[in-house]
């Protein structure tokens, strides 16, 4: 294996990389906060706030991201001139927003369908019970609904995150360089493809389990008040010999 590709272009792989991590950092900020109100929207039992978030939601999970990069960047051009009227033309035309557009949308649409499972896995006997002190709207849902479902939706939450960070690779069709398209580049004047792949894989690889390693963590914190604590279990056992 020929490595001194790799090393000579080091800095450019290592700018393909911070610029993989803020699109993807940046989609995931925008997109949960976006994903809260959708998935609360989709909850409701009136179908004009219901259907609308469902029909986005059936969109975004049933077609392609490469589709849906290829209708924001490339179809936006067929409505520039409305867009240039309303003054968004100058955003569309940079590849960097459409990127971020398509990936916020797209992972607003499985968070939301995320947390919809989540809510509704809340056990009802917990709602029932901050009802009867007195909790109801958007306090119940503030201090009781909705930290229990990010509890539940977090192992799904967690594969979102890598599989969205995995799917930035796709931006670099629009002439992104991020580090699939770095990587692209480096190919057509070296020909060393096999190392360069190999190394960008690499590079994947240990970001999507660094990203696994930190959610287990989060979720193990989280999960405290479920686990015993230290030296419980062995006091328990010697309380039940000392009663036989």
């Amino acid at each position: 294996m020929n490595l001194e590709v790799i090393f000579d272009n080091w800095r450019f792989l290592a700018e393909g990389v911070i610029l993989t991590l803020e699109i993807t950092l940046l989609s995931l900020a925008i997109g949960l906060v976006l994903a809260v109100p959708a998935a609360l929207m989709r909850l409701s039992r009136n179908p004009l706030v219901s259907m609308p978030i469902y029909a986005y939601i059936f969109y975004f999970r049933g077609t392609p991201l490469l589709v849906q990069l290829f209708l924001i960047y490339y179809g936006s051009g067929q409505f520039r001139e409305q867009l240039e009227a309303i003054g968004l033309w100058q955003f569309f035309r940079e590849p960097y927003f459409c990127a971020v557009l398509t990936l916020t949308l797209n992972t607003t649409a499985y968070t939301a369908e995320i947390l919809r499972g989540a809510i509704q896995a809340v056990p009802h006997g917990e709602v029932e019970a901050a009802r009867a002190c007195g909790m109801s709207g958007a306090l119940l849902y503030r201090r009781i609904i909705l930290p229990k479902a990010f509890r539940v939706g977090l192992p799904a939450y967690t594969n979102e995150v890598v599989f969205l960070f995995q799917a930035t690779s796709l931006v670099s069709i629009i002439s992104l360089l991020d580090l699939t398209g770095v990587a692209r580049i480096l190919i057509s004047r070296s020909f060393a493809a096999y190392e360069i792949w190999i190394f960008a894989g690499a590079i994947y690889l240990a970001i999507s389990y660094s990203l696994i390693f930190f959610f287990r963590k989060v979720e193990h914190r989280w999960s405290g008040h479920l686990r015993d604590r230290p030296g419980a279990q062995a006091a328990a056992v010697e309380e039940a010999v000392a009663l036989r």
